[in-house]
């Protein structure tokens, strides 16, 4: 695919990865509405398989190639959740996936994405010990790249997600997803603007990895600069394409701080009885830190994923 996605498009992805995702609830909680003043819906990627909504994105640009393209397996480089979700997806299409990893990763991410059947190859972990080392694989094996989020087909099926939303609840004022790379929010605002063109379309960030919301404020991207949150799935600049959907369909992004992070991720384990990573809890931490902003409103919220270290909880228990 090689322009933005049209909701036919979206349309599409979400029959062609149906087969193998779960349709994830929506939920709702009186005791968190009435804490924001706000009737909000919670779409649960944290239910999602691998975790996270990143499966959709990946299962829809594995079975969007064609035999001869996918013959000789993807690539990807990624120290999280896109790693892990290709190497489902590759393993669902019957072919190989290879992972460029970080050694510096996570012993149970390196453990999740090996567990997926990935080929993983570890490097230094800088950006250009990642591309250099894909660059290597790829020439080693032809195999496909298959970017974590500045990808067309991957930003449709992301788009998935909100479409399932838009189905379900209608008439929502707003609509929030956590933005790190700008995948999920540039689906979600491409499948907003088409099912529900009044619907306003929020990204929600960290304070301390705020470049989307001051890329979009500059009108140009603008680089993280080594950001530093518990938000870890958060950390990771715009691409091109992401960029393009979000400068033109998504109204504002933002900021909430690190406390807010946490003591919103410790509301949701506590009200709803439901695990989510920090980078989730985003999304609700905007509207509890701008209530004046969502007083009265229907508001659509998209918890991106729950997998979190249980060993190093943000809280004292």
């Amino acid at each position: 695919m090689n322009h933005p996605p049209t909701i036919t498009d979206i349309c599409e992805a979400a029959a062609r990865i149906e087969p193998y995702i779960h349709r994830t609830p929506v939920l709702t909680c009186r005791a968190i509405d009435t804490l924001c003043g706000a009737s909000l819906f919670f779409k649960c990627e944290n239910f999602q398989k691998v975790g996270a909504f990143k499966i959709r994105g990946a299962t829809n640009a594995v079975f969007s190639l064609s035999d001869q393209e996918a013959a000789s397996g993807v690539a990807t480089h990624s120290s999280g959740n896109h790693a892990a979700a290709l190497a489902q997806a590759a393993r669902w299409r019957g072919i190989r996936a290879h992972v460029v990893m970080p050694k510096n990763a996570p012993e149970v991410k390196k453990a999740a994405v090996a567990g997926y059947g990935a080929n993983i190859r570890y490097c230094e972990p800088t950006l250009q010990a990642r591309e250099d080392t894909l660059a290597e694989v790829q020439s080693e094996t032809g195999a496909v790249f298959i970017p974590p989020f500045n990808d067309w087909r991957i930003i449709a099926g992301q788009g998935t997600a909100a479409l399932e939303l838009c189905h379900e609840i209608a008439d929502l004022d707003s609509v929030i997803a956590p933005v790190g790379g700008g995948g999920l929010l540039s689906g979600t605002a491409l499948t907003v603007s088409a099912r529900s063109p009044n619907t306003q379309i929020i990204g929600g960030e960290p304070a301390n990895a705020d470049d989307a919301c001051r890329s979009l404020k500059a009108g140009k991207i603008i680089p993280a600069n080594n950001p530093t949150t518990i938000a870890d799935g958060l950390l990771t600049s715009l691409g091109d394409l992401t960029f393009s959907v979000i400068r033109q369909h998504v109204a504002d992004i933002l900021t909430v701080s690190e406390e807010d992070i946490i003591q919103t991720m410790r509301l949701i384990w506590e009200r709803m009885k439901i695990i989510v990573e920090p980078s989730s809890a985003v999304a609700l931490a905007v509207v509890m830190a701008h209530p004046e902003k969502f007083a009265g409103r229907r508001v659509g919220v998209i918890f991106s994923g729950g997998n979190v270290n249980l060993a190093s909880l943000p809280w004292k228990l």
